[in-house]
């Protein structure tokens, strides 16, 4: 690590706390000189770090900037093992995760973005991601299980960032088969598990797990073709809010992982789900039909049934609903 990440570390886990340039050079074994060099350059990325004389250097309580310290000091239990790469902008999480996969990086690697140029969401769609007010984040796994059940590891990232939402703000979150997490009426997250599968064994080589989470509203608002259903989790600023974002996923998430298609967890996103017993429209390439959906089952699948009275289970596909 260098002496700006050293440093960086120092000041995240002494918030609120004055330290003095000498007992910083004292802990991190550098000269005086290159605290104030590391400091400099914390402040010129945006870390809110006040230089008081006969005090020394303090970080804001109130700092927000995403970084690897920032995300480890709030990880528990088998999130601590995971070897996290953040950044400030990437095209896309997914993307760069996929190419770290491809030079044979562990179960357990994340990518972490404060900005995607090129998000990408279902269906070939673009992912909304401006600076400052999402977190992006992308989990490198590789689970024992054949393709066809790859909605689980996308519906169990559902309900890890309904428990992460709820455990750091006051509002319920709920699901929109498959992918989608809303909050009052809002989608606030999309989803998208993309994977590489072995030809011979037919099993996942990996899956690349790509979370999108909406931590606040951009600045002027969001685009106007989202605007009526695009969402965020905070409506104000909440200290070291991303960090703890991504840590109370990523929290979540591992614990659910150990136990993926799990009978607790597939009823926590049944009872999650805001789309059952609802009219919904099935979304297919060349049709839309209306139809009730019913259930999800024991596989996280969405059991609907059409109006002449056919049942069917969808496995992948899209489904909207008129939100009131």
């Amino acid at each position: 690590m260098t002496v700006q990440s050293h440093l960086q570390q120092l000041l995240e886990s002494n918030k609120s706390t004055f330290l003095s340039g000498e007992e910083i050079a004292r802990r991190l074994g550098v000269s005086r000189n290159a605290v104030w060099k590391a400091i400099k350059a914390l402040q010129a990325e945006g870390y809110p770090i006040e230089a008081v004389p006969n005090k020394g250097y303090c970080l804001s309580a109130e700092s927000d900037v995403l970084s690897e310290s920032g995300i480890r000091q709030y990880l528990t239990g088998d999130a601590q093992t995971l070897t996290l790469h953040v950044y400030d902008t990437v095209t896309s999480t997914n993307l760069v995760l996929r190419e770290l996969a491809g030079k044979g990086a562990p179960e357990g690697t994340v990518v972490v973005a404060a900005r995607q140029t090129g998000g990408r969401g279902r269906m070939g769609r673009s992912f909304y991601s401006p600076e400052n007010t999402g977190v992006y984040v992308s989990l490198l796994l590789k689970p024992k299980i054949v393709p066809e059940d790859a909605t689980l590891i996308t519906t169990t990232a559902a309900v890890a960032v309904c428990e992460a939402v709820e455990l750091l703000s006051d509002r319920k979150a709920q699901i929109k088969w498959v992918n989608d997490v809303f909050v009052d009426g809002k989608k606030i997250c999309g989803i998208l598990t993309e994977g590489s599968f072995d030809m011979e064994s037919g099993m996942f080589e990996y899956a690349v797990l790509g979370t999108g989470i909406n931590v606040y509203t951009p600045l002027g608002g969001f685009p106007e073709e989202i605007r009526q259903v695009a969402g965020s989790v905070f409506t104000a600023p909440v200290p070291d809010a991303k960090n703890r974002m991504i840590a109370a996923y990523l929290n979540a998430f591992l614990a659910l992982y150990r136990n993926l298609g799990g009978k607790e967890t597939i009823a926590e996103y049944r009872r999650r789900s805001f789309v059952l017993g609802k009219m919904v429209t099935v979304l297919a390439v060349d049709r839309q039909t209306p139809a009730r959906a019913l259930d999800v089952d024991e596989k996280c699948r969405l059991v609907v049934e059409y109006e002449e009275g056919r049942r069917e289970t969808l496995s992948s596909g899209e489904i909207s609903i008129k939100l009131t």
